[in-house]
């Protein structure tokens, strides 16, 4: 039995990705079906008309044959050409209706897209973001979002008005002589389906290297200016050109391969249409010599002949836009058929913890792209309004136990509780929304002040705000601002000073108020004087909670109520700083001493 090749089997299934995004942008068309059917009904309409229009044509040809004064058909030429002024203003009118259908139709479709989208990529996994450059995810989104616009306007303006075209006057064109309707039939569809495979198998492959391309380009530009201040520090400014200048070159040569593809693609459908037009004049004129056609015959069959030509032009033409408009939505396709990693349980509950207490039972976990497990059978219980400091060297396990605490995570087996509660049946939002987090390195939006302080609270009023901006010793830093509260922070608030930054990061965790805090060594790279207004903040923060700190300088968990000391995923020593320092050859131990000799050295 043939099995199949690897080329067989990609090439089946980038036509099957071709399908689906067809099938993903039509689904889409039905949640709005007021502005779809009065654009199909509109283009409908002016489509018939279209037809109408040579047949009209060629009697009102065979009408004026004869001198008017000779002639008994003058009403009846008249009528005709009241007949194909009215299918003029109504093809105008049907079109008119249609383009407005389709605008209202076109933005809704690509409102709900962009938002759907965007709702999903922010559901990804932590993992999945810390791998992806955002530049390029942006660029997947509004490019994929750009090209519902065009692919609506060649689907229902173009593409479906003119296979319906194309049916109708060869079904008319038969109706007259058969032979002249097996004739365009066999024509048309032969352009059609040389025109598909020139596209499918010829300048999509292509094209679709082209978006890749056009993707890494998004996210080297990016990249550079997100760290823009990198760059500055090293005065690599031409180094990251260099590097801008690999990628758009490859993005050059991939587009212009690409756009020859088209063009020789364009170059063969216009010549089937050249040979599909000498041949129904060949045929019309066979006719005539004949007998069998008189002159508003031929009329017609050359005014028809002309009209299938253009259709049949444009068919070639409008195939090579719905493939560039599919190959530029693949990308987006792709992103959304990603599952996020952690989803929520179908019947999941909102999630109010209420003292805080924190248990794992026999958890086991291994990050996905690693082959050791991180924790093999973790078990500890942390009770409620304790505070709880992580040490351990590098890798042994202290961010992973706060990310499975926020379920970033999923455990691969065992369970995680608050209050009681397993994590993995309750809501993710109303989870972490129960948990704040000070981390080493305070992310801020380009907002003001106000909004990046109360992003956990946005219902909280200003003097909540302000309030909160006082116990987490930020109120003084903020009045010396020209703009106060409303000053914007600039990009991750490149604006502000790391100490700044660190307690506005506070802020937020006290304006939230919630039970359960997590804090990651808060004062690890910051001044003295800022070190000091910190430490302040984070004791006031820390009073009644139930507080988890990952520590990497030992002298900050030294008042903490327990000590959990890791090693290779395991809890080694458990205890407080006094009873950790007494134990002999103790990991806690050598590492205090080893980071004391290091200060006093300084």
């Amino acid at each position: 039995m043939n099995t199949p090749s690897s080329a067989d089997n990609k090439t089946a299934g980038k036509q099957s990705l071709f399908v689906d995004v067809l099938k993903f942008v039509m689904r889409r068309w039905l949640d709005f079906p007021w502005p779809l059917w009065v654009t199909v009904i509109g283009i409908m309409f002016a489509t018939v008309l279209d037809v109408l229009m040579p047949v009209l044509a060629g009697r009102l040809v065979s009408d004026v044959a004869q001198p008017a004064a000779q002639s008994s058909l003058t009403h009846d030429a008249l009528w005709m050409l009241v007949a194909m002024a009215g299918c003029g203003i109504g093809n105008v009118l049907g079109k008119r209706a249609a383009y407005l259908g389709i605008t209202h139709l076109t933005t809704r479709v690509m409102q709900k897209i962009v938002i759907e989208a965007f709702a999903h990529v922010q559901r990804l996994s932590t993992e999945w973001h810390a791998n992806s450059f955002a530049g390029s995810t942006v660029r997947k989104l509004t490019r994929g979002m750009w090209a519902v616009d065009m692919l609506n306007d060649t689907l229902l303006l173009m593409l479906i008005p003119e296979a319906v075209l194309l049916i109708m006057t060869t079904l008319v064109l038969a109706w007259h002589w058969l032979f002249m309707g097996i004739v365009l039939g066999v024509i048309a569809a032969l352009f059609i389906a040389s025109s598909c495979l020139l596209t499918l198998n010829y300048v999509a492959p292509s094209a679709r290297t082209a978006n890749q391309c056009d993707s890494r380009v998004g996210a080297a530009l990016a990249d550079a200016m997100t760290c823009n201040a990198v760059v500055k520090a090293f005065g690599a400014e031409t180094r990251e050109e260099t590097r801008l200048e690999t990628a758009v070159a490859e993005w050059k040569n991939a587009t212009c391969q690409t756009w020859v593809r088209g063009t020789n693609s364009a170059g063969i459908q216009n010549l089937l249409v050249t040979l599909m037009r000498i041949a129904l004049a060949g045929a019309s004129v066979w006719l005539w010599l004949t007998g069998r056609a008189g002159p508003g015959d031929v009329a017609y069959i050359l005014t028809m002949t002309f009209l299938v030509q253009g259709y049949l032009r444009d068919i070639g033409q409008q195939v090579s836009v719905v493939q560039r408009s599919v190959n530029e939505m693949e990308e987006l396709l792709m992103l959304w058929r990603m599952p996020p990693s952690v989803q929520d349980a179908p019947h999941a509950l909102p999630f109010k913890a209420k003292a805080g207490k924190i248990e794992f039972e026999h958890v086991r976990f291994l990050y996905a792209a690693q082959k050791k497990e991180i924790f093999s059978d973790l078990s500890v219980t942390i009770a409620a309004g304790s505070r709880v400091g992580l040490v351990g060297p590098s890798g042994s396990g202290k961010s992973t136990f706060t990310r499975l605490l926020q379920r970033l995570y999923e455990p691969d087996s065992g369970r995680i509780l608050i209050d009681g509660i397993d994590i993995t049946t309750v809501q993710q939002s109303t989870l972490r929304a129960e948990i704040a987090i000070v981390p080493q390195e305070p992310m801020l939006f380009h907002r003001t002040l106000a909004e990046n302080i109360a992003y956990g609270r946005p219902d909280a009023t200003q003097a909540e705000i302000e309030e909160a901006a006082r116990l987490a010793n930020a109120s003084d830093f903020i009045a010396r601002l020209p703009d106060g509260y409303n000053t914007l922070v600039g990009e991750r608030g490149v604006k502000l000073s790391g100490g700044e930054r660190q307690r506005v990061a506070i802020a937020r965790a006290f304006l939230v108020n919630t039970p359960v805090l997590i804090m990651d060594e808060a004062t690890a790279s910051l001044d003295s004087r800022s070190e000091v207004l910190v430490q302040e903040a984070m004791h006031r923060l820390m009073q009644g909670r139930t507080v988890v700190v990952i520590a990497h300088r030992l002298s900050t968990v030294v008042d903490l109520d327990r000590i959990l000391v890791f090693e290779h995923g395991h809890i080694v020593e458990d205890g407080s700083h006094a009873q950790l320092i007494q134990q002999e050859n103790g990991l806690y131990r050598r590492l205090y001493e080893l980071q004391s000799l290091e200060v006093d050295q300084q």
